[in-house]
């Protein structure tokens, strides 16, 4: 009995310097995708501003395929490669805005030019993108705004980030 007691207790600490270890390494590769030019927001720090009702807009800058199959919950899909500031000024004016994408370096890029055409406008990127929101029990939804287990994770090797849900690619 005291043998099973010891291996439980090795597996379940083995197991939580896993996580740890995994959270440092998504950091890690994060650095090397962003360039910081947007300033981030962690998934707990958005969810308190949904909650009080701020007057805020999320925009979600991946392809429509990866919208479709998941997303945070009121997020407005502007893309990535024929994003317009112009197409979405009204959507984003006198709001603060926050960008996604899959890990948060298309929406780091889509904050830059929002940046660039409006200096004084308040934007945020999601640090980590909907992986890191996902991971960190944070809801997502389909098409049809069902709640899913799915996320679109663009490539396998985004995928293999992804902790909590069924990666879709």
């Amino acid at each position: 009995m005291l043998k099973k007691l010891f291996f439980f207790y090795v597996l379940f600490g083995c197991l939580s310097i896993y996580s740890q270890q995994t959270e440092a390494s998504y950091d890690e590769m994060l650095k090397t995708h962003y360039k910081n030019t947007v300033e981030t927001i962690s998934p707990a720090e958005l969810t308190a501003m949904m909650k009080q009702k701020s007057k805020y807009v999320i925009l979600d800058t991946r392809g429509e395929r990866e919208y479709e199959v998941s997303k945070i919950k009121g997020a407005v899909r502007v893309g990535f490669l024929g994003f317009n500031y112009a197409k979405n000024e009204d959507l984003i004016k006198d709001k603060i805005v926050i960008v996604y994408c899959t890990i948060g370096a298309r929406s780091e890029s889509i904050g830059e030019k929002i940046l660039a055409k409006n200096p004084d406008q308040i934007v945020y990127n999601l640090y980590g993108g909907i992986i890191y929101w996902k991971n960190n029990d944070y809801p997502v939804y389909d098409n049809q705004d069902q709640l899913t287990e799915d996320l679109h994770v663009y490539s396998k090797s985004w995928g293999q980030w992804l902790k909590n849900g069924n990666p879709v690619y």
